[in-house]
């Protein structure tokens, strides 16, 4: 929906607003939660994934201080502090200012980008390398159809980062035109580097051999086996910068929508406090970085778990949207003056309605169990687990919640008096 940022509509905390203005402070509050949910997995997926770089790298490093299994993968102490001193360095980092975590973020989504494309035009132009090596397009033991809709399952997941614009607009004070723009620009770069990788590394190597080898990273060992040890060092100084962007970019997207929740007072308010230096939301960083530091302690597997619920969280932030945006435009002028609808746009109402069939055809893909998507046991362990901390939130706050009149809330979320 993002024709929602030339509105006037305030912008600065994406759909927990959309959900706000069309439907109230209760559902506000449930899209707000799942909203927070898919942006914290996404720091926690990080700093799980920097912990396997650097056992892939420097195993001699890492694999020390055997914990336990989970899965089959086996739990080293040395991998799970290398998680957690991101969480807490980024958590740090968050506190001491939007400015500050915002320098750092253009660096390294340059690293990241100009890493991407090296490895990709060093192993197109390798002799090793052959487009035959992609073929079979589909895995022949399961139908093109299950191949399609397993990915696609997980989608709402690799392009959730445009949404971060929205959650820092405030302070910096973003135009919606330069939103809107920044937006588009960030899911046109998501898309190419994701195929990037994707293509080299599927005519690096036959990708039977790849699977069938079980690496502990599949990229990682194509590189090396392809461009030596320079190709790994570049591709582990651009994985480190995307992971370092997904780590800086996500506190900042989590701890604001916190923060807004708590400045409403729909959400406990001490989330809604400042730092009294840095003027930045330190409780919300801190819950965050508290919660996260959980996920290292899981091994690898927990990765695919945080997969599943950050998808399952931004796919119901993102029903809200189109809900809300089907109901904020009228098919016609009568409509509009009758109901004070946002302006009339036929289209754009059709087009927030097949965004509410695929935005349920996400969830179904996840939910239904036996479909291609469908969310692993312990994914449904830790989402009950969120749901119920949520839930707990709500309770301790539901008075004060029952007492927000319509005209204190549009103040603290919209902005302004929506009348």
């Amino acid at each position: 929906m993002l024709w929602l940022f030339n509105t006037n509509i305030s912008f600065h905390r994406g759909g927990f607003t959309y959900a706000y203005y069309g439907f109230g402070k209760y559902h506000a509050y449930v899209c707000g939660w799942f909203l927070a949910l898919a942006y914290a997995c996404i720091i926690a997926l990080n700093a799980s994934a920097l912990g396997l770089m650097f056992r892939f790298l420097l195993p001699e490093l890492v694999s020390w201080g055997y914990m336990y299994s989970v899965a089959g993968w086996e739990v080293y102490a040395g991998e799970v502090l290398i998680s957690c001193i991101a969480i807490i360095v980024f958590a740090i980092f968050n506190i001491r200012g939007a400015s500050f975590s915002g320098s750092m973020q253009y660096w390294f989504v340059v690293v990241l980008i100009l890493g991407a494309l090296a490895i990709s035009i060093g192993i197109f132009f390798s002799s090793s390398s052959s487009l035959s090596f992609s073929q079979p397009l589909f895995n022949t033991n399961i139908t093109s159809f299950e191949a399609i809709f397993s990915i696609l399952a997980i989608a709402p997941w690799a392009y959730i980062g445009f949404d971060n614009v929205p959650q820092a607009a405030e302070e910096f004070n973003f135009k919606p035109k330069k939103a809107f723009a920044l937006i588009a620009f960030s899911l046109i770069c998501a898309s190419l580097v994701y195929s990037l990788m994707v293509f080299a590394t599927t005519i690096a190597s036959p990708w039977q051999d790849l699977v069938n080898a079980q690496h502990q990273w599949g990229t990682g060992e194509v590189v090396r086996n392809t461009l030596g040890i320079t190709g790994v060092s570049i591709l582990a100084i651009a994985l480190s910068a995307g992971i370092f962007t997904g780590l800086n970019g996500f506190y900042v997207a989590t701890s604001r929508l916190l923060f807004a929740m708590g400045r409403s007072q729909i959400f406990p308010s001490a989330f809604g406090k400042l730092h009294h230096k840095y003027k930045t939301p330190n409780i919300s960083i801190m819950f965050i970085c508290l919660l996260c530091l959980i996920s290292p302690f899981f091994g690898r597997e927990a990765l695919n778990w945080i997969v599943d619920m950050s998808s399952i969280g931004v796919t119901v932030a993102f029903l809200y949207c189109c809900l809300a945006s089907y109901k904020i435009f009228a098919w016609n002028k009568k409509e509009s003056l009758a109901k004070n609808k946002f302006q009339i746009s036929p289209k754009k109402k059709i087009i927030s309605v097949l965004g509410v069939f695929i935005s349920v055809g996400f969830i179904l893909l996840l939910i239904v169990p036996g479909s291609p998507g469908a969310l692993a046991f312990p994914s449904w362990i830790a989402m009950i687990v969120w749901i119920l901390i949520g839930f707990t939130f709500f309770q301790v706050n539901r008075k004060k919640i029952s007492q927000l009149t319509k005209e204190e809330l549009d103040m603290r979320i919209i902005g302004k008096d929506s009348k």
